[in-house]
């Protein structure tokens, strides 16, 4: 796979451990959302290293003093439905202020081409920081056309956080977008001829909602 400047693979040993879990076939519906989630949070305390800092007075127990809270621009959640929903409370544990938008698309099993359904973002998206997840990137149509979307309507501060990633997937959305920076969990071995990401770990929204 080759060098992407705006990509970030985690190497965190808890990443790691989760990932495996999660892929067993036998980890159970309840389980898997949980690490998701916790998934989540480790990729997202990454992903929001850069936000900007601002001074600001406190005064504890002791005195007053000088201390730093986060300023710049508010942070925006934007899930790809509806796996994607399940990666959204781990940002959230992290930054519960910040708000949540919708994009919901569906992947035409003919063309394995991504078509959108649902777009539903906070009013003044174009002034925030987006962070786009989804648990899989596989043939990377959907997170393209998620972030085309967002990009056509203005935004302009795009991340985009993924838990499992295909080498296909990863080439066409740090090509197609190479001002957005991207974070994965781990990176597989391929795509099969279903467009499905292998080893993987199976379809993230069935196992997330217990709907398979």
């Amino acid at each position: 796979m080759e060098n992407y400047s705006n990509l970030t693979v985690m190497t965190h040993p808890l990443i790691q451990h989760k990932i495996s879990i999660l892929r067993n076939k036998t980890t159970g519906c309840k389980q898997f959302r949980e690490l998701v989630e916790e998934i989540a949070i480790l990729i997202a305390f990454e992903a929001t290293r850069d936000l900007p800092l601002t001074d600001t007075e406190v005064e504890t127990p002791i005195c007053k003093t000088k201390a730093k809270i986060i300023g710049g621009k508010k942070l925006t959640v934007v899930p790809i439905l509806r796996a994607g929903l399940g990666m959204v409370d781990g940002v959230l544990s992290l930054v519960p202020s910040a708000k949540v938008g919708h994009i919901g698309l569906y992947r035409d099993h003919e063309t394995l081409k991504p078509v959108e359904y649902y777009f539903k973002v906070p009013p003044e998206i174009v002034n925030r920081q987006v962070i786009v997840v989804d648990p899989m990137l596989a043939t990377g149509g959907s997170a393209v056309d998620a972030i085309d979307s967002l990009k056509q309507r203005g935004v302009t501060d795009i991340k985009f956080m993924c838990i499992i990633a295909a080498p296909e997937g990863i080439k066409a959305l740090c090509e197609a977008h190479p001002d957005v920076k991207v974070y994965v969990g781990t990176v597989d071995e391929k795509l099969n001829e279903n467009g499905y990401i292998v080893p993987g770990l199976g379809d993230a929204g069935d196992r997330i909602f217990g709907t398979k």
